[in-house]
């Protein structure tokens, strides 16, 4: 049964996902806010994304905020002999820092940045339960912070020790080829084009300047 929209949408993409990568296993998805790190039973195995989007939206003065440093917590386990998984996952909540109530909000995240996590799970996966090669993890733009510093006080993830703010060294590949490509796009751009809008800003004050000349001129002479 689901208890809000994200989480049926999480059991939705995980199951049709799961169906196509292993359709001859039968995995479950399971919703556990009391899940805790490194803190796992024997045969299970632990995959963490630290650094989701998602928006929070408090209950209490309906302040709403964006943040890329939201962390899920998943455990997961494979009984080879029943082809029967399970995966156990935990969505860290933040606090409001605009009315500072001690509640913890939930975060609601878009079908796309879901579906892009469940393959990431699904990676991991197929890599700890399978020995597999699971392929490439997703790094996406979505994901790189852009509010700001993150404030570890009104963390859920961070007051129970667990330090994902800083970027992590995929993040940090991303960044440089990000930050490349811009680089590159600028240089290619940067050549001489004189209808540009700074040129056409140049030529429209130079206009201005003679305009205001000639009128200058005629009137000294009209006097």
């Amino acid at each position: 049964m689901c208890t809000s929209l994200t989480t049926c949408e999480w059991k939705k993409v995980f199951y049709e996902k799961m169906e196509v990568a292993k359709p001859a296993d039968s995995w479950e998805l399971i919703i556990d806010p009391n899940l805790k790190p490194n803190e796992l039973a024997p045969g299970w195995k632990q995959y963490l994304e630290q650094h989701a989007s998602g928006r929070f939206h408090c209950t209490w003065c309906w302040h709403t905020w964006q943040s890329a440093n939201v962390v899920i917590l998943f455990h997961m386990y494979l009984d080879r002999a029943q082809r029967a998984g399970s995966v156990r996952m935990r969505v860290f909540k933040q606090l409001c820092y605009e009315c500072g109530t001690a509640r913890l909000d939930e975060s609601s995240m878009l079908e796309e940045n879901i579906e892009n996590l469940v393959d990431n799970l699904i990676t991991s996966l197929r890599e700890q339960c399978y020995d597999e090669d699971g392929g490439q993890y997703r790094i996406h733009v979505a994901s790189r912070p852009d509010s700001g510093p993150h404030r570890s006080e009104f963390c859920e993830a961070c007051q129970e020790g667990i330090v994902h703010w800083k970027p992590s060294e995929k993040l940090l590949e991303e960044e440089a080829t990000f930050s490349g490509a811009s680089k590159s796009r600028a240089q290619e751009g940067s050549g001489y084009n004189f209808f540009s809008l700074r040129w056409c800003l140049f030529w429209a004050s130079l206009c201005l300047l003679i305009v205001y000349l000639q009128f200058s001129f005629r009137r000294s002479s009209f006097f």
